[in-house]
């Protein structure tokens, strides 16, 4: 499809790939930039959301878009790699007008925003978004079959450049019903707090708490406290527990106390035995839900637990082998079996035989300086902490060592530092000295 042969409906160009002319991707579409105007004349398309490398966010002007094609959005190649920063009189069609309830003029009827169709004027790089997709269903002064769907022009409603208190998130999460947790929280931390909250109450209890899990904890306090009690208490239920306890720690403590008491038991009690430990130690970082197996286990038995999709790769890289009881605190801890020994030992050994015991395990206070020595100088990815009755408590992952060694802004740190060198790369390929606007 090239540009102002046909019309582009904004959820269509959600995801796409942004290609400089010569064939390198730049980033991919995560929203439209519009500016409002009265008179029901249709808004003006100032640009696109770009999301290049290491999540930041840039803006590229449409005039500075060529084409799309399969799929695709085609640059001029100069991109301004500052990052994007919405103004007042900006608006962000995906995140702020899909499920926008408006009213149709003709017939007074309420009707919700599915989607907007965006088209370039003839002869030039400018767009406009005239055409308007809506599903009916909200009554009004003549009521329709609930569902129906139409597809009107810009004049046609009103409501869209009004403040909506209570605005729907459905359609907007279809636009980005296949991002990585990781991804849709970088979505949500961009979202106005109003709209950040419409959207996280919309998501389903395990991908919220997926996000959350992703989020910073400024984004991760402000999300649970605008959910009701037993909403916030069923998400903390569904994350891991040790991310549960970080955030609950992070809670007044009233707040905290009685969060736990309107959790499941079963589920409460692992985050509150991490709560007791100090953050910076083993105890305080490690997960209570490792792979554990009885020593008369097989090493098919442990081969299917590690296949299971949502373990984490540094959970699944070791099996804890144990006494009954297997959940943690268990029995008492015998040992560990690598995944790359499972993989070399017939599928009906038991995995009691083949138990590494040369690796000690870690008690629950050990210090961070402490964990990170261990991590490195025997060259794995988890490591088990037990208790002085020898029960198995749970596993410190690589990963959670990383968050505590780095700083609280790493992320931040870490685009700015990719973005400089993705920068001066594309100043050496079109050879100018800065980034051009």
């Amino acid at each position: 499809m090239v540009l102002g042969a046909q019309r582009v409906f904004v959820s269509h160009l959600s995801g796409v790939a942004v290609f400089d002319p010569v064939g390198d991707q730049v980033g991919r579409v995560r929203d439209v930039v519009a500016m409002l105007r009265v008179g029901g004349r249709p808004p003006r398309v100032l640009g696109l959301v770009v999301e290049v490398v290491s999540r930041r966010r840039i803006f590229l002007p449409m005039t500075r878009v060529t084409g799309v094609a399969s799929g695709q959005v085609i640059t001029t190649g100069v991109v301004n790699m500052r990052r994007f920063e919405q103004r007042p009189t900006e608006t962000l069609v995906l995140g702020e007008l899909l499920d926008r309830q408006v009213t149709l003029v003709e017939t007074g009827e309420k009707v919700t925003v599915l989607d907007v169709g965006l088209t370039q004027v003839p002869g030039r790089r400018d767009w406009l978004i005239d055409k308007v997709f809506v599903r009916r269903g909200g009554g009004g002064l003549r009521r329709r079959r609930a569902g129906e769907t139409l597809t009107v022009e810009w004049s046609a409603v009103t409501g869209l450049s009004l403040e909506e208190e209570g605005q729907g998130a459905a359609n907007l999460l279809a636009t980005f019903e296949q991002l990585r947790p990781a991804d849709l929280a970088n979505v949500l931390h961009h979202l106005s707090p109003k709209r950040r909250a419409e959207v996280a109450a919309a998501l389903d209890d395990d991908r919220l708490a997926d996000v959350l899990e992703e989020l910073p904890e400024d984004d991760q306090v402000e999300i649970l406290g605008k959910l009701k009690e037993e909403r916030a208490a069923d998400v903390l239920e569904a994350m891991d527990p040790d991310d549960a306890a970080d955030l609950l720690s992070e809670l007044p403590e009233g707040d905290m106390n009685r969060l736990l008491e309107l959790m499941e038991p079963q589920d409460a009690a692992p985050v509150r035995r991490l709560l007791t430990y100090e953050e910076r130690t083993a105890g305080g970082m490690m997960t209570t839900d490792p792979i554990v197996l009885r020593p008369d286990a097989t090493v098919a038995d442990a081969l299917a637990r590690v296949r299971v999709q949502d373990l984490s790769a540094p959970l699944a890289a070791q099996v804890y082998v144990c006494r009954p009881p297997e959940e943690t605190p268990t029995g008492k801890y015998l040992g560990l079996v690598h995944f790359q020994r499972l993989l070399r030992e017939p599928p009906g050994t038991l995995v009691g035989s083949v138990v590494d015991t040369d690796l000690r395990p870690l008690p629950p206070d050990t210090p961070l300086p402490t964990l990170t020595s261990y991590l490195a100088a025997y060259n794995i990815v988890s490591v088990p902490v037990v208790d002085e009755s020898g029960s198995l408590l749970g596993a410190v992952t690589v990963d959670d060592v990383l968050d505590h060694l780095l700083p609280d802004d790493w992320r931040e740190a870490a685009a700015r530092e990719t973005f400089a060198v993705h920068e001066q790369t594309e100043n050496r390929r079109y050879g100018r000295g800065t980034a051009d606007g």
